[in-house]
């Protein structure tokens, strides 16, 4: 057997403490709250020595990159496993709600992630998935399907989806409701693209314009101010007719 260079046994061994210090740190993470994520915390709880830590990690920023991108590797590697489809805002939609499923189940690593803001330095794992997004958009450019340029529509949604899932785990857990943000993503996607999918897929449109109506009925909770109730509808016929709309919507 061919001995093992000193060079690959020293990388190897880099690699294992890594691991280890990093799910040590997921775990200090997930039990107990970002507020544990000390490098002594996470060097004891590893059972290595805080000089170790730095040597492979750099400073306490280096460490929550590394742990964002490993607690976000799940994450990540379902979007990398997304096949185009001929629509890509579709696939957009989709990531949309892998985004929002991800982050309401691991709300601790979805903090670190987006509401760990440090100017100027963005993790790896957060980069990557912008790049996700950027290509779905840049194919839907290429079919002349955007109204606006790439840039401005990958803020517009990363600003969007981040800002909806932080505002929701800001709310006790029985309160949160993803269903909520469907309305916010269609307007959202509905502001940059131009037209309908290439498809012609007759129930993009039919969803889109009965959101848009759903949004010009308002919810009626006031009969005297319900554009419905004005038009003839009693109050039980226009919450029938809002659950019809409303289920057209989705």
């Amino acid at each position: 057997m061919p001995a093992v260079r000193p060079d690959t046994a020293v990388a190897a061994d880099r690699s294992e403490q890594s691991e280890r210090i990093l799910e040590a740190a997921a775990r200090l993470l997930r039990e107990q709250g970002p507020a544990a994520i000390s490098t002594r915390a996470v060097a004891t709880a590893a059972g290595v020595q805080t000089p170790t830590l730095y040597r492979l990690f750099g400073d306490k920023d280096g460490l929550l990159d590394a742990l964002a991108s490993y607690c976000f590797e799940s994450y990540i590697a379902e979007k990398r496993a997304l096949s185009p489809s001929p629509d890509p805002i579709a696939d957009v939609r989709s990531g949309w709600e892998i985004h929002v499923e991800f982050g309401l189940r691991n709300p601790a690593f979805y903090a670190l992630m987006y509401g760990n803001l440090r100017p100027g330095r963005r993790p790896a794992a957060a980069q990557e998935n912008s790049e996700i997004l950027r290509r779905m958009l840049e194919r839907a450019r290429r079919q002349g399907r955007l109204r606006v340029p790439v840039d401005i529509a990958v803020r517009h949604i990363e600003a969007t989806t981040t800002g909806a899932v932080l505002l929701l785990l800001s709310q006790p857990e029985s309160e949160r409701d993803p269903a909520t943000l469907i309305g916010l993503r269609d307007t959202v996607i509905a502001s940059i693209v131009s037209d309908p999918s290439p498809a012609g897929d007759a129930s993009t449109t039919i969803a889109g314009r009965a959101l848009a109506l759903l949004a010009a009925l308002g919810e009626g909770a006031d009969a005297g101010a319900d554009p419905v109730v004005d038009a003839g509808f009693s109050l039980l016929e226009a919450a029938l007719l809002r659950e019809w709309i409303g289920s057209l919507a989705r």
